[in-house]
């Protein structure tokens, strides 16, 4: 029988804990004692760090399912007897989202028109930038720019200062696109799951300054470049996506360059994208990814 869903709550559920048996049918039959209807249900289970993880989207019922706040407090205690880390989300709720930029626009440019056209379902809260020179280009969207210098000496007050801004414009993710500062490992422990990068390369080869260079010296076949969680190890994040180019011998540094800037851009916006919808599950230092 076909459940009708029109005008109830739309929820996500993502759940994990360590492999045992019994965690599946705890799940769904919480979500039906309290009058849930799954959609669907991903799941994954890695044999090798015994750790299971999964995603599952429901209705609730707008008269039976408690109010969110009363349906997470009742889930509480299931996830105490699975020592589960867990999140129940509103699948409708756009999540707000603070995009890093220095000088390069691509990706910036890029990510703002796939939230104008509703590809990215996100609340752009501010773009911050260590330069003035993207401003124009920010605030012709409507959207407010923040230009904040970083130096040496200004570095760790500049980074206090982005973590006013973000708890000032609650928000939940930040997006380097081509942001060209290494942040601090006291910043990026406070970010952890929390921020996403784009490297300019495939990693986790030819990383740090000039890779397009390095990739040229090696006679590379395929490029690409890599969206990753910010960590304290450069460039050695948990990968969430990755987009590869064939190249060939013909390909100079500014060639490779100017090939990469597309690749650059769809795999931060895959990225952006599995991660408001929350998607992705880090997993030691990698990440499970439900597509």
């Amino acid at each position: 029988m076909t459940v009708p869903l029109e005008g109830k709550p739309h929820y996500i559920l993502n759940a994990s804990c360590a492999s045992r048996l019994g965690t599946v049918a705890r799940l769904s039959g919480f979500l039906a004692q309290n009058k849930c209807y799954i959609t669907e249900m991903q799941q994954f289970d890695d044999l090798i760090t015994d750790r299971f993880f999964t995603r599952v989207g429901f209705y609730g019922d707008a008269q039976g399912t408690p109010a969110l706040p009363q349906l997470r407090a009742l889930f509480a205690q299931v996830a105490e007897i699975e020592d589960m880390e867990w999140s129940i989300f509103e699948a409708d709720k756009k999540a707000r989202v603070l995009i890093m930029v220095s000088k390069f626009d691509h990706c910036l440019v890029d990510l703002l028109y796939r939230n104008r056209t509703g590809e990215l379902k996100m609340e752009i809260t501010a773009v911050v930038s260590n330069h003035p020179d993207l401003r124009a280009l920010v605030e012709a969207q409507g959207l407010r720019y923040i230009h904040l210098p970083v130096t040496p000496a200004t570095k760790a007050e500049a980074e206090n200062q982005l973590m006013q801004i973000v708890a000032e414009t609650q928000s939940e993710l930040v997006v380097l696109a081509r942001y060209m500062q290494v942040l601090s490992d006291d910043l990026c422990r406070r970010l952890r799951g929390q921020a996403i990068n784009i490297h300019h390369s495939f990693l986790p080869g030819f990383k740090g300054a000039k890779p397009y260079h390095q990739a040229y010296e090696r006679g590379v076949k395929l490029t690409g470049a890599t969206a990753h969680y910010v960590t304290a190890d450069l460039d050695e994040g948990p990968i969430i996506e990755q987009v590869v180019q064939r190249v060939d011998h013909s390909y100079t540094p500014e060639k490779l360059a100017a090939a990469g800037r597309d690749s650059e851009c769809r795999a931060l916006a895959t990225a952006v994208r599995l991660h408001v919808e929350h998607r992705v599950f880090l997993n030691g230092a990698k990440t499970v990814i439900f597509s």
